[in-house]
């Protein structure tokens, strides 16, 4: 394949390594707990589900649905993010469904994206973010992920650095995989500078609900004026478990909501519209559902903190998302995070994502998964204190990262 153009902006995939120790592992009898690809193991609701079922089957219904989304569906989007973050939006002009808000943002990079267009993307970050634009013909700038000051820095050193100068940058709070979270005072300075110098923000806000501590994430779409230089994405699938469902929304800046609909129109006729009827119902009906979710990723995460740190290993609690971000153990720390995450697999039978996956800087880190019920997590803290009691055997003819070739 190598001879084709957008694979030949792909690097390999780094997940491929440990997902092949998993299927080794597995095929040799070992219960592996998997921590790591962030799909939900929770139900979608039951009201969800029983509208899904009513709508299946009808003529209406099973024939080609709209790209954009129903109009009763982009209505409710917009009912949600006046209700949750008091922003009002057209639906007819600020709102496109799509198929998920990771092929939202490839859509979109797609439609807004020339051959040598720079965009400036966080550092690690959820891997779509980056390639999206490379697969369109874009060249990507990094930066810091981290919400600070030194942000600003960083991406105002990249536009002067850049040429042509960038015409976006995205943004990815609460954040997949480090589980930073913005204040509306990040969002304030984000869209400010987007104005001063002209460029886009593309704001992820896919774990917008999975929240904890009674902290909700802004939208930057809160800030005044936003709307001029922002679209964000919004998912379905870690607010209602609907994964696999593939439903997620872009929002905001008419221009670009314009372009993307207009690509969407060429690449696909919208999900399937029992599927964006269950949607409506779950942004229209009770949010108990939300609460339990959110509950129960709390209850996970306080066991996961506790049971781990105990086993030897101290994870940093996470304020929002159903990730922790977390420092490989000291001795392991040379060998890199997709050799760690591989032993892990081969000695303790627990699977999480190497950080380098994610970025350059997400070297040194993991990303575990908040995926497996409580009895589960304390199974894999238990086998990671024997594979760490026994860490100077596991360590035996490792070779380090930085002696690697």
């Amino acid at each position: 394949m190598d001879e084709f153009y957008r694979i030949r902006r792909l690097p390999p995939y780094v997940f491929e390594e440990v997902n092949k120790a998993k299927a080794k592992a597995r095929n040799a009898g070992a219960d592996i707990i998997d921590l790591g690809m962030g799909n939900p193991d929770l139900p979608a609701p039951a009201h969800v589900i029983e509208k899904m079922k009513e709508t299946l089957g009808k003529t209406r219904t099973d024939r080609y649905s709209s790209s954009r989304g129903i109009p009763g569906l982009r209505r409710a989007q917009a009912a949600y993010y006046e209700r949750r973050f008091g922003v009002k939006l057209n639906p007819d002009t600020q709102i496109v469904a799509t198929l998920g808000s990771k092929e939202g943002f490839a859509n979109v990079a797609q439609a807004i994206t020339a051959p040598g267009d720079v965009v400036i993307v966080p550092d690690p970050s959820y891997p779509i973010h980056a390639f999206g634009f490379l697969m369109a013909g874009g060249v990507i700038r990094s930066v810091s992920s981290d919400p600070t000051p030194d942000f600003f820095v960083q991406v105002e050193r990249a536009i002067r650095h850049s040429i042509p100068k960038p015409i976006a940058i995205v943004v990815c709070y609460p954040s997949n995989p480090t589980a930073l979270t913005a204040s509306l005072d990040f969002y304030r300075d984000l869209v400010a500078f987007a104005k001063k110098h002209d460029i886009y923000i593309l704001s992820d806000l896919a774990y917008a609900e999975v929240y904890f501590d009674n902290n909700p994430p802004p939208s930057v779409l809160q800030v005044p004026g936003a709307n001029d230089v922002t679209v964000e994405f919004t998912s379905m699938s870690k607010t209602f478990s609907m994964a696999g469902w593939r439903m997620g929304f872009a929002v905001g800046n008419e221009r670009i909501i314009a372009a993307l609909a207009r690509v969407k129109s060429y690449l696909d006729y919208g999900a399937f519209t029992p599927v964006q009827v269950a949607a409506t119902a779950a942004l229209n009906g009770p949010e108990d559902c939300v609460r339990e979710m959110r509950d129960t990723y709390t209850k996970r995460r306080d066991v996961m903190v506790e049971s781990f740190s105990r086993a030897g290993w101290d994870v940093p609690s996470p304020s929002a998302s159903m990730f922790a971000w977390s420092p490989i153990p000291e001795p392991f720390r040379e060998m890199g995070s997709v050799e760690f995450s591989k032993l892990l697999v081969e000695k303790a039978s627990v699977a999480v994502s190497p950080g380098t996956g994610f970025g350059e800087r997400g070297e040194g880190f993991v990303r575990i998964a908040l995926v497996e019920n409580e009895q589960r997590i304390r199974q894999a803290a238990r086998n990671i204190r024997r594979f760490l009691e026994t860490a100077p055997n596991q360590l035996h003819n490792v070779v380090p990262l930085a002696t690697r070739r």
